[in-house]
């Protein structure tokens, strides 16, 4: 499944994570700031781009001491309550997921299997349980086996 974002889709994150996008020709930026913690956090959305020998949407967050890249994001889905964004790639039955929030806090989960998403979390260990549960949000997105 590919999905290209269009205005509504870059509409929707800015309400959730409370930024104006500044559009940069092939790409949208989001600049989030939280003074109480110093934290400073860029992200930007490049749809539809050409990415090796395919194109696809590239989703890049730039924070003080990291620089994390989605390839071939597939969806999002949006939490107001939470003021989060989970981005979500999946390629051979494993699920990516990157997680910006509006505090400018991120969370990157990679080749989690995909049967963690609706397994029982209570089966799993603390340190598996918490990408399983971050990432069960956008169960909805993904394609019937």
């Amino acid at each position: 499944m590919k999905r290209v974002f269009d205005a509504k889709d870059i509409d929707i994150i800015a309400k959730t994570l409370g930024v104006k996008p500044k559009f940069k020709g092939n790409n949208y930026r989001f600049e989030m700031t939280n003074p109480e913690n110093n934290n400073r956090l860029s992200l930007e959305i490049y749809p539809d781009i050409p990415i090796g020998a395919r194109d696809g949407n590239l989703i890049t967050v730039y924070a003080q001491c990291s620089h994390l890249q989605l390839h071939f994001c597939t969806g999002y889905v949006v939490s107001d309550m939470l003021g989060e964004v989970t981005f979500i790639g999946e390629s051979g039955g494993k699920i990516s997921g990157l997680i910006v929030e509006r505090e400018a806090g991120c969370s990157l989960y990679a080749n989690v299997d995909r049967d963690i998403l609706s397994g029982d979390f209570t089966t799993l260990g603390p340190e598996i349980m918490l990408s399983g549960v971050a990432l069960s949000l956008a169960e909805e997105l993904l394609p019937e086996k």
